[in-house]
């Protein structure tokens, strides 16, 4: 099969479209022909091991997973003998290592039935920013119906899902981004947009009671400003390529949890863990209409290099799709 490998980390130039085996399904996975991929921030940082501090798990010298990729929708075309509920043949979405690729193996427990009214595109870049908005929002920020919401970075690829979820939530939603992307938020329903090249959310004298940070461009002092004294504050930050970093936004994470401790306001860190319970949460969304994914554009296969340097250095809006 065709595939995005990764042998050493650096530019996308590292990434080559090569012949490689057809992976075996184990017992409790799912075989997918894959149909389409999602391209997220997580992709270049792993093939630029940026930060460095990130290699100690993505691998020291190389990356240990040599096919880039974790987004995919795409139909079942083998199921291991502990897997009952897929067959070959179904629909289906999930997040695994290796989806830039003809076909991908993925634990049965992360992976959902295709929302129906999702065409494989829009569904393949539901569920891992899908899911970090839902946790960051959901269990972390604890949105109520009529809390006040901000989300930094909302024409991004999780902040598009962010706006549209804290509003099936009921919250009243603000959305930070920049002049060229205001009718784009105003469209995902947002309450109030601000274009940060002409307003600091931080210096308006509007408080929230939850603050999504999705970029990791301001301190924890500005942030703080903008919440309500119990407020909460979900740092995650995946940002732009800037040539490479030692702590990159784990710096202000790592502030967060530091401080956290000593303050009123809640300050919390949001590692978002992929779960068919997640995945199954977001197709209901989705077939209700409450969440419709945004794609800007989209690149065949071989051109995945090309798509995550659009991705890293021009502040995509939305999601970029890989069609395989």
């Amino acid at each position: 099969m065709k595939a995005i490998v990764q042998d050493r980390y650096g530019s996308p130039d590292v990434l080559e479209l090569r012949e490689v085996d057809k992976p075996v399904v184990a017992g409790h996975e799912v075989l997918v022909r894959v149909h389409a991929a999602a391209v997220n921030a997580r992709d270049w940082h792993v093939m630029r091991g940026d930060p460095y501090m990130a290699r100690l798990v993505l691998g020291f010298g190389r990356p240990k997973a040599k096919i880039r990729g974790t987004d995919f929708a795409g139909q079942v075309e083998a199921v291991g003998k502990d897997v009952k509920r897929f067959r070959p043949g179904d629909e289906v979405f999930g997040e695994a290592d290796g989806a830039f690729a003809e076909y991908v193996c993925a634990s049965d427990d992360v992976v959902e039935p295709k929302p129906a009214n999702l065409t494989f595109e829009q569904a393949a870049v539901v569920p891992l920013a899908g899911n970090t908005a839902l946790m960051g929002l959901r269990d972390l920020g604890g949105v109520q119906p009529g809390q006040k919401v901000l989300v930094n970075g909302a024409s991004g690829g999780v902040g598009t899902f962010a706006v549209q979820i804290a509003k099936s939530f009921g919250a009243e939603v603000t959305g930070v981004c920049s002049t060229r992307n205001v009718d784009l938020v105003r469209s995902l329903g947002a309450d109030h947009v601000i274009d940060y090249t002409g307003e600091d959310f931080t210096r308006s004298g509007r408080r929230y009671d939850v603050v999504l940070d999705l970029v990791g461009n301001r301190s924890l002092a500005e942030c703080r400003r903008a919440l309500t004294p119990a407020g909460t504050l979900v740092l995650s930050g995946g940002g732009v390529s800037d040539g490479g970093s030692l702590v990159g936004p784990m710096g202000l994470i790592l502030r967060g949890q530091a401080l956290s401790r000593f303050v009123r306001q809640r300050l919390l860190v949001l590692t978002a863990t992929p779960s068919k319970e997640n995945l199954a949460a977001l197709r209901e969304l989705a077939e209700s209409g409450k969440v419709t994914p945004v794609i800007d554009r989209t690149y065949p296969l071989s051109e995945v290099p090309e798509a995550i340097r659009y991705l890293e250095v021009e502040h995509a809006r939305a999601k970029v799709v890989i069609t395989v």
